[in-house]
């Protein structure tokens, strides 16, 4: 029995074989006309798991006859790769400008990516990163700068699908027994879109059902069916980096559904953070800012209920947890939305910037001292709850800023109410 997994057995052994990836090794991909040109730039192969990127460097090397070495940012170091290089400035096998390729390099860190900058520079190698994380976040700004970046697409089902009808049609192990697809949804769903997940996922579970048929039925077709698969597999892969792209995208996604009003779509993301293992503090912050920022005095209980949530995952602990953060994003999300009071502070902040630090006006200052009272600090300023209606006519602004307004109450109920006040205190002396 070969026991190399399916997906090895599979790894594509020409650019044409590559799926899903039209854009960069197809016949009018940018990566294909470089190699026409007999060109081969250094460059960053950012994609999900199991789309390709290893294979494609292989490739990518055969395609020109270059030498081939590989790293693993996880098992190497700069003296690793001073070696490379200095094998690569010389004669013999590298004498042909090698292809590096660093599998994880956003796990590299600046010294060791710096280690890499007079090599690329000079085209003592063609370096081939790869990488999960976005790299403009991962990798150093002067290595960025000497490397293009090709973003990998994630594999559709019908890539994916294909890839199976492949696997059946061209591996000798497989072709032995006939199969039968009855049902792929799980498998598509264990796979999580990573083709070398998928392909090893269907060779156990085609292995699992044959050594569980009965002796007299060795002659059928292996059925694979969602049932089979989630016996085998047990858990759906759901891929989640904490420190990485993911855990930015999916908390993304999470603040816009809310601020969408979509309570379906916040608990989805919801639900993805928690089965990921997200710190549900973190989570718990991000509904509080939400609360303000897009709601604000639209509904003022958000505040509250979000303040009330984060102090009560503190105490519940988890998995409790969980079910106090569904509960307040379900009503953040269908609560009335208003940015007023956000935009407000952003258009003070500017007018700071603007018009520097203009002087308090001498009637709003304080007079804690005889001198400063003698100087007239406070003298003429209005009580305001001795004014009819607990309103005194005047200006609180700096005389440079005076009449400017900063909140323009949203357009929703309770901020309506606080319109119709302002309108009846001060008329159109602020524009309203």
């Amino acid at each position: 029995m070969n026991t190399t997994p399916l997906a090895e057995r599979m790894r594509p052994t020409s650019l044409e074989q590559i799926v899903g990836q039209n854009h960069l090794v197809g016949p009018q991909g940018v990566i294909r006309q470089a190699i026409a040109g007999k060109m081969l730039p250094s460059m960053i192969l950012w994609g999900p798991p199991g789309v390709g990127k290893t294979t494609m460097a292989r490739l990518l090397a055969k395609e020109l006859d270059r030498p081939f070495y590989t790293l693993s940012a996880i098992s190497s170091g700069v003296k690793d790769i001073r070696e490379v290089i200095a094998q690569a400035g010389g004669s013999g096998l590298f004498s042909r400008s090698a292809v590096l390729f660093i599998d994880e390099i956003h796990r590299f860190s600046k010294a060791q990516q710096d280690s890499l900058l007079g090599a690329v520079e000079k085209g003592t190698v063609t370096l081939v990163g790869a990488t999960t994380e976005n790299p403009s976040f991962e990798v150093i700004g002067a290595l960025l700068s000497r490397c293009q970046v090709y973003v990998l697409e994630p594999l559709t089902v019908e890539d994916l699908t294909g890839l199976l009808h492949r696997a059946m049609r061209d591996d000798s192990e497989l072709r032995a027994q006939p199969i039968e697809l009855q049902e792929t949804d799980a498998l598509m769903r264990a796979s999580g879109g990573d083709a070398r997940r998928l392909l090893n996922t269907f060779e156990l579970c085609v292995k699992t059902a044959l050594s569980a048929r009965p002796a007299v039925d060795r002659e059928g077709p292996v059925r694979i069916t969602d049932a089979l698969v989630q016996q085998v597999v047990q858990t759906t892969a759901a891929r989640y980096d904490k420190q990485g792209e993911q855990h930015y995208d999916m908390v993304s996604a999470f603040i816009k559904s809310m601020r969408g009003s979509d309570p379906n779509a916040a608990v989805y993301w919801l639900a993805r953070m928690v089965e990921g293992g997200e710190d549900p503090l973190f989570i718990a912050r991000r509904m509080l800012i939400l609360a303000s920022e897009d709601i604000g005095n639209a509904d003022p209980n958000a505040l509250l209920l979000a303040t009330t949530t984060m102090q009560a995952v503190q105490m519940i602990g988890w998995p409790e947890g969980r079910i106090i953060l569904s509960q307040c994003a379900v009503y953040l999300a269908c609560a009335p939305k208003s940015n007023a009071s956000y935009k407000a502070i952003g258009e003070a902040q500017q007018a700071v910037v603007r018009t520097g630090d203009l002087p308090v006006p001498i009637h709003l200052r304080n007079a804690p001292t005889k001198l400063m009272k003698d100087l007239g600090y406070g003298k003429e300023y209005q009580y305001s709850h001795d004014a009819p209606g607990h309103h005194s006519d005047q200006e609180f602004l700096p005389d440079g800023l005076s009449g400017t307004t900063f909140y323009k109450p949203g357009d929703n109920r309770r901020e309506q109410a606080f319109a119709a006040y302002l309108a009846q205190v001060w008329g159109t002396k602020y524009g309203r």
